[in-house]
């Protein structure tokens, strides 16, 4: 299932696993942010653990109304709160800086996707969550969301640069 030009990302539901054609800056742009938030503020010792302890992460693609990036940094700051306390562990939410200014990333990784099950039970039924989901939903935040999970490909998390820079 190939064709030229196109990138091909896994989707994993609980039920099924199917592939889709996404465009190559929706895949720089996934792959940018999951860098990202793997590298910056943390140490190599925290990284050379999550290839075993987290194998799948859950990607969320937030499309924004872009007169509302600061509400929607209120609603990532709550999450910050909620999804450890639920059982997520939380790799970061990315807003808008350079480029697109409709697009935020969220990243939550699991050990399993049985795990991820029981972390959305948790959300349901979780007073904050629940509240954090009304008010998006109430001031219209985000236009549209995606959730893709992936997994790292062991050997290729957190490599550093090994150019050496002259002078």
């Amino acid at each position: 299932m190939s064709a030229p030009g196109k990138i091909y990302l896994r989707i994993m539901h609980t039920d099924s696993t199917s592939a889709r054609a996404v465009g190559r800056r929706d895949a720089i742009g996934a792959s940018a942010a999951l860098i990202a938030a793997l590298a910056i503020g943390r140490e190599p010792r925290l990284l050379e653990n999550l290839e075993t302890t987290m194998p799948i992460t859950c990607f969320i693609r937030y499309q924004l109304d872009p007169t509302k990036v600061d509400r929607f940094r209120v609603y990532a700051e709550n999450w910050g709160r909620i999804i450890p306390r639920c059982g997520g562990h939380l790799i970061g939410y990315f807003l808008p800086d350079e480029g697109t200014n409709d697009i935020a990333w969220g990243l939550i990784a699991f050990d399993s996707l049985a795990a991820y099950e029981r972390y959305r039970a948790r959300l349901r039924a979780d007073a904050d969550a629940r509240a954090n989901f009304e008010m998006a939903q109430t001031e219209r935040l985000v236009l549209r969301e995606e959730r893709t999970f992936v997994r790292v490909v062991e050997g290729t998390l957190d490599l550093k640069s090994t150019l050496r820079e002259p002078g």
